[in-house]
């Protein structure tokens, strides 16, 4: 398969790696050539000097033969015109990174195809997504929803009040129980469990489940005492920071600390008609923190560019009783760091961009894919075509590769968790859970 990238910054580095790791026939362009510098020994690409909406770089990339073009610079306008420009010389997908959210409303979708961008990406939207959902369930360290929640995915470190603790799996995930654990992370180690596997103390247990048990999950994991998030304060008053004080529930009271006294008149601007406080000042100031009702405060949100000054405030926070800390982390080297200082929930835009991105690489019927950082791993949602591999016989012989998992299925619009005799049907969408496997290996048995 061949991709073009444009754009040599986080998200179109950190797609490089990923694809080359695939072994893709990759092309990364920048206008910049210092960013460049180093890439193509690093990673199985080849690297191109030159501006992105020039038709003559695009031709020296070989865009006429592009099954996939993804624009992710810095600029919304060379984006999508670099998407614009490429369809026309004959790529057959492409995406554009964009920072107008007005753009991804539902009924322009046709609209940009007709135009030749076939799929739009906000980092910032994606990345409030995440942490809204970390927020309504404060108990969860990360969340994945299939089918619109008919299934879903929770991630949960478990401490001593849990009541599941060091007992075979195979008397606690029966054919007959309400959930399954998909993978388990220990310590730097992720264990894709089997039937003798346990669960100990300070495990990070990913559970699949239906809507219905979450509940039920919350009980057996020791988290009935967790309260839910009124409070909530965001340090940092970015894209990402605006786009959850927008999508927040309303029950949550919101409380931004922002450095910048102009963009704090922004925010103020931008928010004007939502339950949220602008503050004008230094978020990790504990006598500012205090003031502003840190004590009472049940959630901490750190948006800053810097990852170590987030890292930072969310221990302070912690340190002063906030049970929910969120960290925003784009260098990846300091997510591992960040999970062994038991920060909580970790958000890299670039995992969820790309995610995203390679989405659009598989030529099955697969949506909602996502990276999970804290186990090397990657989660998706399949549709069973008719007579797909998948469907022909019993899902413990189907020879899935090694590090593959299914984990439940939706079948007209009712989640169930799947167990070795389960049958897959032709329409079924399937949670297919894939640790340091291709998805490319995986989407061949639903095609």
């Amino acid at each position: 398969m061949k991709i073009i990238i444009v754009g040599a910054g986080a998200v179109g580095t950190h797609l490089s790696k990923l694809l080359s790791r695939d072994h893709q026939d990759c092309v990364l362009i920048d206008g910049d050539i210092e960013r460049l510098s180093g890439l193509d020994s690093r990673y199985d690409i080849m690297t191109l000097h030159g501006s992105p909406t020039s038709i003559q770089t695009l031709k020296d990339a070989g865009v006429e033969d592009a099954d996939l073009f993804v624009g992710v610079t810095p600029d919304e306008s060379t984006n999508m015109n670099a998407c614009i420009i490429a369809h026309a010389m004959g790529a057959k997908k492409t995406v554009a990174r964009i920072d107008n959210v007005e753009y991804l409303a539902s009924n322009l979708k046709g609209f940009f195809e007709k135009m030749g961008i076939n799929s739009l990406i906000y980092p910032e939207v994606l990345a409030a997504i995440d942490i809204v959902n970390g927020l309504k369930m404060s108990w969860v360290r990360q969340r994945w929803d299939v089918h619109g929640g008919a299934l879903v995915m929770l991630g949960i470190k478990l401490r001593e009040t849990c009541e599941i603790l060091n007992q075979p799996l195979r008397e606690l995930c029966g054919p007959d129980d309400p959930y399954h654990i998909v993978a388990i992370k220990r310590s730097d180690e992720t264990l894709i469990p089997g039937g003798n596997d346990e669960l100990h103390i300070n495990d990070i247990a990913y559970f699949m489940t239906t809507r219905e048990y979450i509940p039920y999950i919350r009980k057996i994991s020791g988290k009935e005492h967790y309260a839910d998030v009124k409070n909530v304060i965001i340090m940092g008053g970015d894209k990402t920071a605006v786009r959850v004080a927008l999508t927040a529930p309303d029950y949550m009271n919101i409380k931004i600390v922002e450095m910048n006294e102009q963009r704090c008149e922004r925010l103020n601007e931008l928010l004007n008609d939502v339950n949220t406080m602008i503050i004008h000042g230094d978020g990790r100031d504990i006598g500012l923190l205090q003031e502003e009702g840190i004590l009472n405060t049940q959630a901490f949100v750190a948006l800053t560019g810097n990852a170590e000054t987030n890292i930072l405030a969310c221990l302070t926070a912690k340190r002063l009783g906030v049970r929910k800390t969120i960290a925003m982390v784009e260098n990846l080297d300091y997510v591992e760091m960040a999970e062994s200082l038991d920060i909580g929930t970790i958000i890299n835009k670039k995992t969820l961009a790309a995610g995203h991105i390679y989405q659009m690489m598989l030529d099955g019927d697969v949506s909602n894919v996502r990276s999970l950082m804290m186990v090397d791993s990657d989660v998706a949602e399949f549709v069973a075509a008719e007579d797909s591999k998948v469907t022909r016989k019993a899902v413990k012989d189907l020879g899935l590769p090694f590090g593959v998992t299914i984990g439940g299925l939706v079948r007209n619009n009712q989640g169930i968790l799947v167990n070795g005799n389960t049958r897959i049907e032709a329409g079924d969408s399937v949670m297919v859970f894939c640790h340091e496997q291709n998805l490319k290996k995986v989407e061949k048995y639903f095609k």
